[in-house]
């Protein structure tokens, strides 16, 4: 013999509800957080990964240019 209680069944619904609210506020709390990460960062005017890359690139060529100069100006100072 089971017999339901409704007071079970409504502590139960409360109980779902409130797990749900405070996923529900988690997730929000989350959202937000990452929001003003994002913010902050690209307040600090830092270099992407792109920009830095093509920098990097460029100075690699600059040295192997330098490189090329000096082993020039070597032969014609002999």
């Amino acid at each position: 013999m089971s017999a339901k209680s409704p007071i079970l069944d409504d502590l139960a619904g409360l109980m779902t509800g409130a797990m749900g609210a405070a996923r529900a506020a988690g997730e929000e709390v989350k959202t937000a957080g990452e929001s003003r990460i994002r913010a902050m960062i690209a307040d600090m005017d830092l270099a992407s990964r792109e920009e830095v890359e093509a920098l990097k690139t460029i100075a690699i060529q600059a040295l192997e240019r330098v490189e090329a100069l000096e082993k020039r100006l070597e032969k014609l100072e002999k």
